[in-house]
């Protein structure tokens, strides 16, 4: 969105630094005409702000190659063969779709727990995980195409969950690589003013797509007792509730239930879907 330039130059001066790879990079502009883009990078200019699942998806459909790195623009990869590790792991184990690296933050160190894709957030522990940080991930584009990709109309939250979901219903599994680490620095995701309303509504979208019936209302109900916990603030407290009614009245997208076998496959590998 042309709104981070020093950090964008600094992101496409560590992914034009990679070894050990070749790579087809595209740049999508959402809802502008990409800035201080780097000769031989490719473009694409969409007309409107389709959101960032929306965009991937573009961006996805642009570039050539049988592995897909989604690269947020305020990332940095510090070592030149953060990318080529990463396929290193993809390539060991065909039952892989994705894998995350590490994510830090690039002046204190610190990962935060939001960027751990388990319930126990121990930061520098490797291994199977069910859901995923959508900013910075290498996955096989067999997986993402199988799949039908990023879920478009989310906007913007909890889009990751829905993918890797859909992935590991496909028969997949997803890896955590804490030793590759990528830089990004620590915001937090509420400066985003539609944020409460969007994380909730979200999270309803993401139980009623993709969970058989009987397990959407305790889905709902643990993230509801979840958020009358984490949010004492009453204007905060309204603006999620108002999200949550969107998310129950408004169009999900395509309704497909995972299995019940793909329901023991997460409780298995430590996060049940109702969490």
């Amino acid at each position: 969105m042309n709104d981070r330039k020093q950090e964008f130059t600094r992101a496409m001066d560590s992914l034009l630094a990679q070894e050990g790879v070749d790579l087809d990079i595209v740049v999508v502009g959402n809802g502008v005409e990409p800035e201080l883009v780097p000769p031989g990078v490719c473009t694409v200019a969409l007309p409107e702000n389709v959101g960032i699942p929306g965009g991937r998806n573009v961006g996805a459909e642009s570039v050539k190659g049988d592995l897909l790195l989604f690269f947020d623009n305020d990332a940095i990869l510090p070592e030149p063969d953060s990318i080529a590790r990463l396929a290193a792991c993809l390539q060991q184990d065909p039952g892989l779709a994705y894998v995350q690296p590490r994510i830090a933050d690039p002046d204190t160190g610190v990962t935060l727990r939001r960027w751990v894709p388990r319930l126990r957030a121990d930061a520098i522990r490797p291994g199977t995980v069910t859901v995923m940080a959508e900013g910075i991930m290498l996955m096989r584009r067999e997986a993402f195409e199988r799949v039908g990709g990023w879920p478009g109309h989310f906007f913007l939250f909890h889009e990751g969950i829905d993918l890797a979901w859909r992935c590991w219903d496909h028969g997949y599994t997803g890896y955590y690589m804490p030793d590759v680490t990528v830089h990004h620095p620590a915001t937090n995701p509420a400066r985003h003013a539609m944020f409460y309303r969007m994380n909730a509504r979200n999270r309803v979208w993401l139980a009623r797509r993709n969970l058989p019936r009987i397990l959407v209302p305790v889905n709902l109900a643990v993230w509801t007792l979840l958020t009358l916990w984490r949010f004492r603030d009453l204007k905060v407290l309204r603006t999620s509730l108002a999200g949550f009614r969107e998310g129950v009245r408004t169009n999900c997208g395509t309704r497909t239930p995972m299995s019940w076998r793909t329901v023991a496959r997460l409780t298995l590998a430590g996060r049940p879907p109702v969490f």
